[in-house]
């Protein structure tokens, strides 16, 4: 009878063994932590991939990722330091850096860390842009908007064991009501930009034609200069060699014969034209004279 009871005993031990091998061990993925708890407290956190050993039944793990989350906040809206309303829409990037934390203040539920993320972002968003006219947040709208509003947030999040990547503003945009008086504003503003422009413009143009002209005006005068030099001087020189041409006194008596004949013939061009002559004029002489 007590053979039998004791390997009654041993097959049941031994069944509970088999039983519980299983829930002796568990697996660690990449890019995840494992917290082992004991008796509802944490007694061990890994992060290396792997099998590992824990106490059955007593013993419970709990598996946290490692990854980055990506989170769309809704978009809120915020107000500029000149009173001008605004709509935000951010994401955010995020992952668990303190699993201890994690599980301690938001027991490892994602969307409790989301609602303490979209309120760190949004009163982070807020005070940045509160700071700001609305020149100003969309002049800086981009990399130094982005970056001063995750390192706010940060600051609100440390307790959390999470930690913000990066926040990025998607789209920052003008109340519905808002836009059309601001679009032509910014319309009127970019005309007067435009005309001021365009009158530069015109002032530089009128300054180059106006220098253009002078410089042409003083090149057209240096040359008439030129050429009244250069006609004087030619004037000179035919009158030096016509001189030398006739310097005695039969040169000079055979250039007024062909000078005369020269007004003879332009006074009879045409029809019917009679010519009365002196009788001491050259002409008259050359044709009557024996």
């Amino acid at each position: 009878m007590r053979g039998f009871i004791l390997k009654a005993t041993l097959g049941f031990a031994g069944v509970v063994v088999l039983l519980s091998l299983p829930l002796s061990f568990y697996v660690v993925q990449q890019n995840e932590y494992v917290a082992v708890f004991q008796f509802g407290r944490i007694v061990h956190v890994t992060d290396e991939p792997g099998i590992k050993f824990k106490l059955p039944v007593i013993q419970s793990e709990q598996h946290i990722s490692k990854k980055i989350h990506l989170y769309d906040m809704p978009a809120s809206g915020v107000i500029t330091r000149d009173k001008k309303s605004m709509i935000a829409d951010n994401f955010v990037m995020w992952r668990v850096v303190d699993p201890v934390k994690y599980v301690q203040t938001l027991n490892a539920v994602e969307p409790r860390a989301q609602e303490r993320i979209e309120a760190a972002v949004y009163n982070a968003v807020k005070n940045a842009i509160s700071s700001m006219s609305q020149d100003e947040v969309i002049e800086a709208r981009g990399e130094r908007l982005s970056r001063a509003i995750t390192e706010e947030s940060n600051s609100d999040i440390g307790g959390y064991g999470i930690v913000i990547l990066q926040t990025q503003i998607k789209a920052l945009d003008l109340p519905n009501d808002n836009k059309a008086a601001v679009y032509e504003r910014m319309i009127s503003e970019r005309q007067n930009i435009a005309a001021s422009y365009a009158a530069e413009g015109k002032s530089e143009a009128q300054k180059i034609r106006n220098t253009t002209d002078k410089e042409v005006a003083i090149k057209i005068a240096s040359a008439r200069r030129n050429a009244d030099v250069l006609i004087a001087e030619g004037e000179a020189e035919y009158m030096r060699i016509l001189k030398s041409a006739y310097d005695t006194p039969e040169k000079a008596e055979f250039y007024n014969y062909i000078r005369s004949l020269d007004a003879l013939k332009k006074s009879l061009s045409g029809e019917d034209k009679t010519v009365i002559l002196d009788k001491d004029s050259p002409l008259v002489k050359v044709f009557y004279e024996k």
